[in-house]
């Protein structure tokens, strides 16, 4: 029996400011650590913790969009982030005390219902390089490239 295909997505969330001008970066893996997208998008004004819950809800949202709901269910998914405290809350070891992240934590649990396997685990930072970079791409880019 094959094992069903993997995908490694690496989320990143950020704001200059907090709150402030926040933005997300997701990038897309296969299990060999080839990368096959990645995005970096703008939120408005956000804390950092709200920006690093949009990054995993705009992760979600876009591997349904890329594979499909009848295919996600078969796929193995791991997300990795650099944030411990939201990987804590996401995987139930922490209360979420904040507020304004409660309705994006629903929304995620909402979201993996449709998924099949999911791992939600924490890495240091610099092994998120490359989500990080498309936050800061997105950041500049509103800026104007100015900081």
């Amino acid at each position: 029996m094959s094992s069903a295909e993997k995908i490694i997505i690496n989320t990143d969330g950020g704001s200059r400011g907090n709150p402030g001008l926040a933005a997300l970066g997701v990038v897309f893996f296969d299990e060999r650590g080839k990368m096959l997208k990645s995005y970096g998008k703008t939120l408005g004004t956000r804390t950092n913790n709200e920006a690093e819950y949009e990054a995993v809800i705009f992760a979600l949202q876009k591997a349904k969009s890329l594979y499909g709901g009848a295919k996600i269910k078969k796929m193995e998914f791991e997300i990795r982030m650099d944030s411990e405290l939201i990987v804590s809350q996401l995987n139930g070891k922490y209360k979420i005390e904040e507020e304004k992240l409660e309705p994006l934590f629903l929304k995620i649990w909402n979201l993996k219902i449709g998924f099949g396997p999911m791992k939600i685990i924490h890495i240091p930072r610099e092994k998120n390089r490359e989500a990080d970079r498309m936050v800061n791409e997105a950041l500049d880019k509103e800026q104007g490239g100015l900081f």
